[in-house]
C-alpha cells in the first residue's frame, strides 16, 4: 500500500510502515494511491479546525460534501474532545457552537470526526485506518 499525501500538506505525517507519494488530492489530506476518490482523511489541528469551521465554513462544507460521497472519509482532529470542552483554542466562538458544528458534520454529511489526541497519535491512527481499509477491500475482491 502506498499512502497518498496531498501536495498542499505542509508538514506531512511520518508513517511507521509502507511508502508515501505526494499526490494532488481533490479531497482530504491522506488517501491510498489508486483509491483517491474512495477514501480520505482530512487532518486538522485544533487551531485549524476552529478556523475552518468558524471562518471558512462555506469552503469547508463544500469539502465535506465531497468527503461524504466517498466510500469512507473522516475528519481527524489532533486534539481531544476535552480540549474542545475546555475551550483550549484561540478564538471567541462558544464551546456549544463548536460542539454543534461537530455533530452537524457527522449527521449532515455522514463524515465522522475523530479526536486523536495529538499529532503522533493522529499519524498512527491514519496509517492503521488506511491499512485496514485496504485489507478489507482485498478481502472483498474487485468492485463490480
Amino acid at each position: 500500500m502506498t499512502i497518498a499525501v496531498d501536495t498542499r500538506e505542509q508538514e506531512p505525517y511520518t508513517f511507521l510502515r509502507g511508502t508515501t507519494a505526494r499526490v494532488k488530492l481533490d479531497s482530504g489530506d491522506y488517501s491510498v494511491v489508486g483509491c483517491e476518490s474512495r477514501i480520505a482523511v482530512e487532518r486538522k489541528s485544533m487551531a485549524d479546525f476552529y478556523n475552518t469551521v468558524i471562518k471558512n465554513r462555506r469552503r469547508f462544507y463544500a469539502e465535506l460534501q465531497r468527503l461524504g460521497r466517498m466510500d469512507r472519509a473522516v475528519v481527524l482532529v489532533e486534539a481531544n474532545w476535552r480540549d474542545l470542552l475546555d475551550h483550549a483554542y484561540a478564538g471567541g466562538a462558544a464551546v456549544t457552537a463548536l460542539e454543534g458544528t461537530v455533530h452537524a458534520i457527522e449527521i449532515d454529511f455522514g463524515v465522522p470526526v475523530i479526536w486523536a489526541g495529538d499529532r503522533q497519535a493522529a499519524a498512527r491512527w491514519t496509517e492503521g485506518w488506511l491499512t485496514e481499509w485496504v485489507k478489507n477491500q482485498q478481502r472483498k475482491g474487485p468492485r463490480p
